[in-house]
């Protein structure tokens, strides 16, 4: 299996800087950044009162739920393709 080589990023989300290690493009690595950031501040202004880990544990359950959903979508509509396809070769 072939190593792709790591790109390497600071990033600052929500008032704190990380940096990001992974194989995607920087440019990918700083959307990521960007949308949690949003994520964390839309749920903070609905939530004034959480803190901090609060407010990362609800970020990700909500990328988590999206992602299951997703999911979900994509095994769905595999399923009606591989139907499409099987009565066309009915």
């Amino acid at each position: 299996m072939e190593d792709r080589p790591k790109n390497r990023i600071a990033v600052d989300i929500y008032g704190q800087t990380y940096n990001m290690v992974g194989p995607e493009s920087t440019m990918h690595m700083r959307a990521v950044a960007v949308t949690v950031d949003e994520q964390m501040r839309a749920i903070k202004l609905a939530n004034p009162a959480l803190g901090s880990t609060q407010l990362a544990v609800l970020t990700a359950a909500n990328a988590v739920n999206d992602l299951l959903k997703l999911q979900q979508k994509f095994e769905s509509l595999e399923a009606e393709l591989k139907k499409q396809k099987d009565e066309v070769h009915d």
